[in-house]
C-alpha cells in the first residue's frame, strides 16, 4: 500500500475517535518512519509504510494520546519528551509564556521558578526564550523530575536548569523574578475526554471538589517567593478566574486575568 492510501485509511479508522484524525495519522506515520511531519508531507508519495504503523493507529483508536505514542510534544519553541508520568503540555499553557514575554520583554527575568514542573515544559521554554536566565523546577513526582532532567539535557540546558523534589513552594529560600505555575485545577466531579482521564496522571489534573485545593496552598507561599518587581503567571480553568483570584488577593497580592487565544480566562498574573 502507498503512503497516501495508508493515511486515508488511518484517518478513516480514527474518525469519531479523534478530533484530528488526519493529523494524528500523519504524526504517527512520521513516527513510524523516524522522520518529522514536515518531511513526511514533502516526500509522501515516495515513502514506504512500515509494518508498525498499523499498531500505532490501533493504539490511538483505543484512546492513547498521540504524544504518549510518539513520546514527543512540541511546546512554545522546544520539543519535549513525554511519558504517562507527566501531563502532556498544551497550547493553552503557552498563555503563561506570552504574558511573561509581555511583562519582561527582551531583557527577561534572571531567575525563574516553575512549580509543578512536570516535563519541565514551562521552565525550559522560558530558558529558551531568555538564554541568560537560570531556573528551578519543583515537582512532587520523582518520575516527572526524571523526565524534566532528561529534557533539559537534550535541549542543552542542564547547566541552567535545576530540578528538585518538593511540595509547591515549601522550603524554597530564594525569591524569583518569574514564577510559572500550572497546578491541578480540575474538579473531581468533572467529566474529561477518555484520552485525558484514561491516560494522563490524575495527580496533575484533579484538585478537590472545586478544583481550587492547590491554589489554596500556593497563595500563602507566593509573597515569600516573588522577587521585587517580579511576576507569577498561574494557569487556571476557564471558569475559575474570580474564585482563584480571590485567594491571591487575600494574601495582599495584585491580580489580573489574561485570556487564552480562544478568549477564555486562562492565566492569573500576580504581582506583589
Amino acid at each position: 500500500m502507498q503512503a497516501p492510501d495508508a493515511l486515508r485509511q488511518a484517518a478513516a479508522r480514527l474518525s469519531g475517535k479523534s478530533d484530528t484524525p488526519r493529523l494524528d495519522a500523519e504524526l504517527l506515520l512520521a513516527c513510524a518512519l523516524g522522520i518529522d511531519r514536515g518531511e513526511l508531507l514533502v516526500k509522501l508519495h515516495d515513502l514506504p509504510v512500515p509494518d508498525v504503523f498499523a499498531g500505532l493507529i490501533e493504539r490511538r483508536a483505543a484512546g492513547e494520546p498521540v504524544a504518549y505514542i510518539t513520546g514527543t510534544r512540541d511546546f512554545w519553541t522546544i520539543s519535549l519528551h513525554v511519558t504517562p508520568a507527566v501531563l502532556i503540555p498544551r497550547p493553552d499553557s503557552e498563555t503563561l509564556l506570552e504574558a511573561a514575554v509581555e511583562h519582561f520583554g527582551k531583557a527577561g527575568p534572571r531567575r525563574i521558578l516553575d512549580l509543578g514542573t512536570g516535563s519541565g515544559a514551562l521552565l525550559l521554554a522560558a530558558l529558551d526564550e531568555w538564554r541568560g536566565a537560570t531556573g528551578l523546577g519543583v515537582d512532587i513526582s520523582d518520575a516527572a523530575l526524571t523526565i524534566a532532567r532528561g529534557n533539559a539535557e537534550r535541549l542543552g540546558m542542564a547547566e541552567r536548569a535545576e530540578f528538585r523534589l518538593g511540595d509547591w513552594g515549601a522550603g524554597i529560600g530564594e525569591r524569583s523574578d518569574l514564577i510559572l505555575i500550572n497546578p491541578p485545577y480540575i474538579s473531581m466531579q468533572a467529566m474529561l475526554p477518555r484520552d485525558v482521564a484514561g491516560h494522563e496522571p490524575h495527580g496533575a489534573l484533579f484538585a478537590g471538589s472545586d478544583g481550587l485545593d492547590d491554589y489554596r496552598r500556593i497563595a500563602p507561599q507566593l509573597p515569600g517567593l516573588l522577587a521585587k518587581n517580579g511576576m507569577a503567571a498561574i494557569e487556571i480553568g476557564f471558569d475559575q478566574g474570580r474564585a482563584a483570584s480571590a485567594l491571591f488577593v487575600a494574601e495582599k497580592l495584585a491580580v489580573r486575568c489574561r485570556p487564552d487565544l480562544a478568549g477564555r480566562d486562562r492565566c492569573l498574573l500576580v504581582t506583589a
